[in-house]
């Protein structure tokens, strides 16, 4: 019976040392910069409170969360919907801004002849690993520095959803994702989606990665030219996996 205690003991401390080598990346300390850029970027203007993008107090802990986010419940001074509201910081703000003005809405009216009044998000903050592996790096989720979306309502009330839309829509729905990916990868350091692995097969993912931006190149997963969608203004990179274009944020990248 006492060999059977200690046989317990010992396997119940092999589990707890486990999961806290597991979580140890909870106890590496949110860098600096993300503080610093958050601020930037407020104070540049890029970004203005309203009734669709409001202050929250501060997330997080130690590791994850932001000193200063914004609940973003429209885009473009609210022309475009965020459902449901999202959590994340004030550059990624920026980015979807930008996203949705040179890429979304001009393909919206290339194929359908209307504009994007909404769009449906599957995840914004979240304190969790990447691809929710509890034992990996931490994602962007973890300091609002993502977003998943998984689909776009016109002005007439139509869905184009991106699990249905990318391989089964009509050619005007195939088309109209595609070059909104296409444009997420000139904008975003991070775009990943169907076919890209299957974590992504029903959402875009769009992140400011630092790493995935140094030497201005993006990592986008499918690459554009792979599902035929033209690439004249996407420079291939290696692979045809990454685009290099300049940086549109000033100072220090987001990782």
């Amino acid at each position: 019976m006492v060999g059977r205690v200690v046989y317990l003991t010992a396997g119940m401390m092999l589990v707890a040392l486990a999961v806290g080598c597991g979580s140890n990346r909870t106890s590496v300390p949110r860098a600096e910069w993300r503080a610093e850029t958050e601020a930037r970027c407020l104070a540049s203007g890029q970004v203005r409170a309203s009734a669709y993008v409001r202050s929250a107090n501060k997330v997080g802990g130690r590791a994850c969360g932001m000193e200063r986010p914004l609940k973003v419940s429209g885009l473009l001074d609210g022309r475009v919907a965020v459902k449901p509201t999202a959590t994340i910081n004030c550059p990624l703000t920026a980015a979807l801004n930008r996203w949705i003005t040179n890429s979304v809405q001009p393909a919206a009216r290339r194929s359908f002849g209307e504009p994007v009044v909404g769009i449906r998000q599957i995840a914004s903050y979240g304190c969790r690993g990447r691809n929710g592996d509890r034992r990996g790096p931490l994602s962007e989720h973890a300091f609002g520095n993502a977003l998943d979306i998984a689909g776009f309502r016109l002005a007439s009330g139509r869905e184009v959803s991106v699990v249905r839309g990318w391989r089964r829509g009509n050619p005007r729905e195939q088309g109209f994702l595609r070059a909104a990916f296409t444009g997420a990868c000139r904008e975003f350091y991070t775009v990943l989606g169907p076919g890209s692995d299957r974590h992504h097969y029903n959402h875009f993912h769009l992140d400011l990665l630092r790493a995935n931006a140094r030497g201005g190149r993006h990592y986008c997963r499918p690459a554009p030219g792979r599902f035929g969608t033209p690439t004249a203004s996407l420079p291939a990179g290696p692979a045809g996996e990454s685009y290099r274009k300049p940086l549109s944020l000033a100072g220090p990248g987001l990782e």
